[in-house]
């Protein structure tokens, strides 16, 4: 199937082939057809599987063929970073046709707020923005959605996870009753199906490999006292060459932590996280882009922003607190059918929770060696808490718990 079998207008036709896209993914194969019918859509991909283009499309191909100016849609998303991505993805898909966006998603001065004020009260086909930062207009009384064809939540699973539910509702409140409603999301946990339910009218539902990173990720993972955690990272940065590696921290303050870290090591390594300014985030994720900085340390809730293909490995230095955020994390690197690696660190107390993560994705993690240098990690015992462990250094069995593919030619006896 091609892009040119949905029947889409010439002028979006044109900016298609101009970006080089033929070929429709899998989940815009599924949704274009529904949401060009009107239907209200629930659709769950893991990412990298194009979802942003799957609403996109059908929207800008509605809105080139309606001549009365008005804003159209509204698109929410958790972040700002996510927020920006989309308003990017928008323009080029947009570059040929009448329709313009706005992205609202903050900034850290009063002279950002009044220029998303002129942009809304101007108006546009398409409003891009975060949910607080919207409601903060919304309250003002200036922006007006008499109009809205359509609502589309983008990470609506990050978006609950981040505490957004009553904002979402608020906002709901301002938008007309007759409307198209689309969810996109990389899981579908049991509070966004509540919420779809209370919002959503009759709608299609598409699930395109739910819950299950892709074929081309080789995972695997390490027992690891929390002590080992830092030299291991170390080492694996050290004897890997690869242009770019995602870090994954549970906290701001680890992310931090792990940049000094690292740049004390002379790695080329920055990390993003809510203490930086607006412009800050931006020029971190520019640098991480262009390859001029190697290695990214971001947190869950920032990373849903960084929409770059070739990552070469994704690295868990914390086990996610959610099985399904460990999808969305290794599913930063192997996208768009390219190849890459995942590695997660484990400690002692989330053995529990990585073994809730291989039941979910239905297959067993290798668990590699560590490198002898660093002494023995924690036993491979998920199902009870271990009251006593081997400690680095303190003799014992490696506890590995499993074979792998190594890493490191630890194995060998040092010369003499």
């Amino acid at each position: 199937m091609n892009f040119s079998d949905f029947g889409l207008c010439d002028s979006l036709m044109d900016g298609l082939d101009s970006m080089g896209f033929f070929k429709p993914t899998p989940i815009q194969e599924q949704v274009i057809p529904d949401i060009l019918n009107g239907h209200d859509v629930i659709a769950c991909a893991q990412t990298g599987t194009g979802k942003t283009a799957a609403y996109l499309l059908p929207l800008l191909h509605k809105i080139s063929r309606n001549d009365i100016a008005h804003t159209s849609a509204l698109i929410i998303s958790p972040t700002r970073e996510l927020a920006l991505q989309i308003d990017n993805a928008f323009q080029g898909f947009a570059y040929f046709t009448h329709a313009s966006s706005i992205a609202v998603y903050g900034g850290s001065d009063g002279m950002t707020f009044d220029r998303e004020k002129k942009a809304l009260t101007e108006g546009a086909s398409v409003i891009i923005a975060t949910p607080g930062r919207l409601l903060s207009h919304l309250n003002l009384g200036y922006v007006k959605f008499d109009q809205l064809d359509c609502l589309v939540l983008d990470e609506a699973d990050k978006m609950l996870d981040m505490g957004f539910y009553d904002d979402i509702l608020r906002i709901i409140r301002h938008l007309p009753a007759q409307r198209q409603n689309l969810f996109f999301s990389a899981t579908m946990p049991p509070k966004m199906r509540d919420l779809a339910k209370r919002i959503l009218k009759d709608p299609k539902e598409v699930n395109i490999a739910i819950s299950k990173p892709a074929a081309g990720i080789l995972q695997g993972a390490y027992l690891t006292f929390d002590s080992q955690k830092t030299p291991l990272l170390t080492k694996i940065l050290l004897e890997k060459d690869l242009a770019s590696v995602l870090i994954f921290a549970s906290t701001k303050s680890g992310a931090k932590a792990l940049e000094r870290e690292l740049q004390l090591k002379k790695l080329p390594a920055k990390s993003i996280h809510s203490d930086l300014s607006q412009e800050e985030r931006e020029n971190v994720l520019l640098s991480f882009k262009s390859r001029l900085t190697k290695i990214l340390v971001a947190t869950d809730i920032l990373s849903r922003g960084i929409d770059i293909d070739n990552i070469g490995l994704v690295i868990n230095y914390d086990v996610p607190s959610d099985a399904e955020d460990y999808v969305h994390r290794v599913g930063r690197t192997a996208r768009a059918e390219s190849t890459g690696e995942a590695i997660t660190f484990i400690n002692e107390k989330d053995q529990r929770r990585f073994a809730q993560i291989e039941q979910l994705i239905e297959r067993e993690i290798p668990k590699y060696p560590l490198p002898e240098e660093l002494g023995a990690g924690p036993a491979w015992n998920p199902l009870t808490r271990q009251k006593h462990y081997h400690r680095p250094g303190g003799g014992g069995k490696s506890g590995s718990g499993g074979k792998g593919r190594k890493h490191f030619r630890h194995n060998k006896k040092p010369k003499a």
